[in-house]
């Protein structure tokens, strides 16, 4: 992954490990304008890893940046 990825990675893992919900959408919402929905999913995944490390969290947000294909 990228340095920008990590470095969104660990800002996200800092708020989610702080139980700062809010700010962690704030954050996703503002910096990488995510809508909602894709926000909660962002926030539960990173929120059930088993190993929560920067790597495994910017492949999470990178998953979501992409665009769905029909």
């Amino acid at each position: 992954m990228s340095a920008i990825w990590n470095n969104h990675a660990d800002r996200l893992i800092e708020l989610i490990n702080h139980n700062s919900d809010t700010y962690a959408h704030l954050y996703l919402e503002q910096l990488m304008l995510f809508p909602v929905d894709i926000q909660d999913k962002i926030i539960n995944d990173v929120s059930t890893l088993k190993h929560c490390n920067t790597d495994n969290v910017a492949k999470i947000i990178n998953q979501y940046m992409m665009p769905e294909i029909p």
